[in-house]
């Protein structure tokens, strides 16, 4: 009897586990290939708009899509220095300046170097889903250079990686439109059923 409830129980564990699994969602474009060039169109040196996105394989229990574009190779930390100026008193009565160098560390990126568009509550109704070229939707958060919406590649020097990445949600979320990525992240956790990803290159030696 006791063998009987342990093999029940493992059978209760792994069936909760298989509907806990998170799926795999196909992302792509007309614009580029998985590991391909992005198009100058889609840069800060170009048009500056979204790229179109094709997200398949929806599971049917997704109520909502949430996008982040991040480029994981940008320096994940911004250092700038800051001079303070103190006027403190000196001899007879005299004043002196003494000019101090001030570090600060700033995030360019909460997690995963620069966040170039976050956005969420996409449309999940069908298993394939569009998102067209310079899309604007209403729920759009703040990228790392704290504005609204799409900020287009610009990478200083080198060949940048960015990733396309799509999350399949079993809910719709009520959050404030200024929210970051990492907020974003937080409040999406415990509600994922499905995700992928679409990485693409870009130098802005490419012509």
């Amino acid at each position: 009897m006791r063998y009987i409830t342990i093999l029940l129980s493992s059978l209760a564990f792994l069936t909760l586990s298989s509907l806990t699994k998170i799926k795999s969602l196909t992302v792509t474009s007309t614009a580029f290939t998985n590991n391909g060039n992005i198009p100058v169109k889609y840069t800060c040196t170009g048009q500056q708009v979204s790229p179109p996105l094709m997200i398949s394989n929806i599971p049917p229990e997704a109520k909502s899509l949430a996008i982040v574009v991040c480029d994981p190779d940008a320096p994940t930390k911004i250092t700038t220095s800051v001079i303070k100026s103190q006027t403190v008193g000196g001899k007879k009565g005299k004043k002196k300046v003494i000019n101090t160098k001030e570090t600060r560390t700033m995030d360019a990126c909460t997690v995963d170097g620069f966040t170039h568009w976050i956005l969420w509550n996409v449309d999940a109704t069908d298993a394939t889903h569009t998102i067209p070229e310079d899309f604007r939707g209403d729920n759009v958060g703040q990228n790392s250079s704290g504005t609204s919406g799409y900020i287009g590649m610009c990478p200083p020097t080198g060949t940048h990686h960015y990733h396309f990445i799509v999350y399949a949600l079993d809910t719709k979320l009520n959050i404030d439109k200024n929210v970051t990525k990492s907020a974003l992240e937080k409040v999406m956790q415990g509600h994922i059923v499905a995700k992928g990803e679409l990485v693409g290159l870009y130098n802005k030696s490419y012509k």
